[in-house]
């Protein structure tokens, strides 16, 4: 998901989606998933050469990703879209807050509490840490080096950093975070409830279409497994006063009130796919260094004087 928070930030964007020819670039991705671009420039009936314009103006604003394939012909650009959503978010109450606001990135392997079961697993950027589907190995010393994990049912749970300045209270948080379901091995139609917790409160479920795995992520290393969990989507969640939203869509009517978080709160996520939810289909989490988007679990918080 792109985010863009106001008109400026998203000027790039705007330009690269005003022009038909780029939307059908963008519908034939999204069509095929990916293609190289002598496939693209057939079906649109242009040369290469024009096509290369339009791309780089797609690329620069992050809708479009090109990778160098190695074959056996030599090298080809293959091109991807890059984003699931684009969220623009101009509302004049949130640019007001934009000097009080506290940002801060958790490593997804710097998990508090969990509690997981099989298929599971941990593993750095250069390596699994242990074996899979052993549980004990999620309080292996180096899973705080973790960048991806992944079980059928069960959770895990992250205290966010509250370094917040004196004498100040929440008045909304938002998480990001790349997410997929958990199946054995990979399957793309396999969903999945994952329920999110603050505080031990539920906060909203959301259906996870699948475990993907079709494609190498853009960010998966080259030794990680071809058929192992590939990528996920990038998910928004905010919670404010006015309830809680994923990627902008209220998710349910829990309010950052409800909790009266201040400077000194102790702030607990968790993200659960319970036992008796209807689509026990597992979680996989995304970290720096896999999956498409190549970060952690980024958090911002909004806060103003008591």
């Amino acid at each position: 998901m792109l985010h863009i928070t106001n008109l400026n930030e998203g000027v790039e964007v705007f330009k690269a989606l005003g022009s038909e020819l780029r939307i059908r670039i963008i519908g034939l991705l999204l069509e095929n998933r990916d293609m190289n671009m002598n496939e693209l420039a057939a079906n649109l009936g242009i040369t290469n050469g024009a096509l290369t314009s339009h791309i780089k103006k797609l690329e620069e604003a992050g809708i479009v990703k090109v990778l160098t394939e190695h074959g056996g012909h030599g090298n080809q650009k293959i091109c991807r879209v890059n984003v699931d959503k684009i969220l623009v978010d101009i509302t004049k109450e949130e640019a007001a807050k934009e000097q009080n606001v506290y940002n801060t990135e958790i490593p997804v392997g710097h998990y508090t509490n969990y509690e997981v079961y099989p298929t599971c697993g941990i593993a750095t950027e250069k390596a699994l840490i242990g074996v899979v589907d052993d549980p004990r190995y999620f309080a292996h010393p180096s899973r705080v080096n973790a960048r991806i994990i992944w079980f059928s049912k069960g959770y895990v749970e992250y205290v966010i950093p509250n370094l917040l300045p004196g004498a100040t209270k929440i008045d909304q948080i938002t998480l990001a975070m790349e997410i997929s379901s958990e199946a054995p091995g990979v399957n793309n139609d396999w969903p999945s409830d994952i329920s999110f917790f603050l505080n031990d409160t539920k906060i909203g479920t959301w259906t996870s279409p699948g475990d993907f795995g079709e494609v190498r992520g853009i960010f998966t290393p080259d030794w990680w497994f071809p058929n192992w969990n590939q990528y996920g989507l990038l998910k928004m969640i905010t919670i404010n006063g006015k309830g809680t939203y994923l990627d902008g869509l209220k998710l349910s009517d829990v309010t950052i009130g409800q909790f009266q978080l201040d400077y000194k709160s102790t702030i607990r996520f968790r993200m659960q796919v319970l036992e008796s939810a209807r689509n026990v289909g597992g979680l996989t989490v995304f970290g720096s260094g896999f999956g498409n988007y190549n970060q952690d679990i980024k958090v911002r918080i909004t806060y103003s004087p008591m």
